[in-house]
């Protein structure tokens, strides 16, 4: 093999090049027909146009709003607090051990499954259920 004998491994197709005379079948008004508006230079209409029609994003009723000062938070259970190493839990131990992935505006506990250790665990937020569980087994769960 040489260097004069290599080829492209497929055949490339040719961009079809319109408004080159009537011999390409794409000359005169290069495959636009006859006038119009998207016959023209820079025609046709923008996205959700309806010909005039009132559009349907406007026709449609708002609902709801996005509330700027909502919180979220990461919900923590008693079973994913089981998994911690730590005596002394907190969001960044959480993070730190990889059983969160991200703190938001701070975490809650939530008291579904059972704790099975004696933890010391400071939140943003506990379910009264939660905090009764925890100060059960005699640790201590510290509002933040």
């Amino acid at each position: 093999m040489k260097i004069e004998e290599l080829k492209p491994s497929m055949d490339k197709k040719k961009a079809n090049r319109v408004g080159r005379g009537m011999g390409s079948g794409n000359g005169k008004t290069s495959g636009r027909g006859q006038k119009g508006q998207k016959a023209r230079s820079g025609g046709g209409v923008r996205r959700g146009f309806e010909g005039g029609q009132t559009p349907l994003y406007r026709r449609l009723p708002k609902r709801g709003f996005t509330n700027i000062h909502a919180k979220t938070y990461t919900e923590v259970t008693l079973t994913m607090l089981n998994k911690s190493k730590a005596t002394d839990v907190t969001a960044e131990t959480l993070l730190a051990e990889n059983i969160i992935g991200k703190i938001n505006d701070g975490i809650v506990v939530l008291a579904t499954g059972k704790l099975d250790k004696k933890l010391n665990v400071k939140a943003t937020r506990f379910t009264a259920s939660a905090k009764e569980k925890i100060e059960a087994l005699g640790g201590k769960a510290e509002v933040i």
